[in-house]
């Protein structure tokens, strides 16, 4: 989960960076006494993402700013849409802008893009998955994102489960131990509740790795058709993940295959910034 902690340690960092002996522009030419109301407004079709990361942008500057935010996470706008509305000091509201709009413009990318695959996978059993592929640091606001636009997480981090791939699996086959005496060795020494998935890029590393018993078997860059003879030959006997160059142009038919899983890396490492501004009139006394 997003929390509370972590968005201030990281909206705190980006503020920090941006700004970090003050804002030089601002205090030299707008009156300390200037208020300010903003309006933040969408420009493009979407899916909102990163409200309170968007607010502690500003209240972190000044904690006397005022964020109403229009619109809930998860909801889907239209151009021309007023968003949020920020309202206090006028140098404040300037020298949060840029941070919050960096932080909700790359959240509703991977929220608005992450729909668009939950969408074209509505009709089957398949479930949109993130991978680590995420921006150092931010990992945890961009998987909200995408949860906002309706995927699902993978595992949050190394720490969370077993995951073996192909360069696991070079080592292992290294040591002389089959690979199924190999499987069950490890999970021999983990706890019960770990969560182990193995990768194959062939149909003939599937029979070996599903005799250990693992939970996940992910089938990587396979063809559809031998996706369609992976499943069949897993039978339910482990959830399987589809995974590798995932498109918009060829998730559906990856989906229809009866995988239960498909993890795109592009959620997160491919989604553009959608176009929202931040439009400011200035009040002096």
């Amino acid at each position: 989960m997003l929390t509370r902690t972590v968005i201030e340690r990281v909206v705190a960092a980006a503020l920090d960076e941006d700004a970090p002996w003050g804002d030089l522009t601002s205090e030299a030419l707008i009156p300390a006494d200037a208020t300010a109301r903003a309006e933040l407004v969408a420009r493009e079709i979407g899916v909102f993402s990163g409200s309170e990361v968007f607010r502690a942008a500003f209240t972190l500057t000044d904690p006397s700013i005022e964020v109403e935010v229009r619109v809930a996470d998860g909801t889907e706008f239209v151009p021309g849409q007023v968003l949020a509305v920020v309202s206090g000091p006028a140098r404040a509201v300037l020298t949060a802008e840029r941070i919050g709009l960096n932080f909700v413009q790359r959240m509703s990318g991977i929220a608005t893009l992450t729909n668009r695959y939950v969408a074209a996978v509505a009709h089957t059993g398949a479930r949109i998955v993130d991978t680590r592929k995420t921006t150092p640091g931010l990992r945890a606001i961009e998987r909200q994102a995408v949860r906002d636009g309706g995927g699902h997480n993978h595992r949050f981090s190394l720490s969370d489960a077993v995951m073996a791939k192909d360069n696991h699996l070079a080592v292992l086959a290294a040591s002389g131990l089959p690979l199924t005496q190999a499987l069950q060795s490890a999970m021999a020494r983990l706890p019960h509740t770990t969560h182990v998935e193995v990768e194959v890029d062939r149909l003939d590393q599937i029979d070996a790795v599903l005799a250990a018993g693992v939970d996940t078997i992910m089938l990587d860059n396979f063809t559809l058709d031998d996706l369609r003879a992976g499943v069949e030959k897993i039978a339910g006997s482990a959830i399987v993940e589809a995974s590798g160059g995932v498109t918009l142009d060829t998730v559906r038919e990856i989906a229809e295959t009866g995988v239960d899983v498909i993890s795109v890396g592009a959620l997160t490492h491919s989604a553009p910034a959608l176009d929202l501004g931040l439009d400011i009139r200035i009040r002096t006394t």
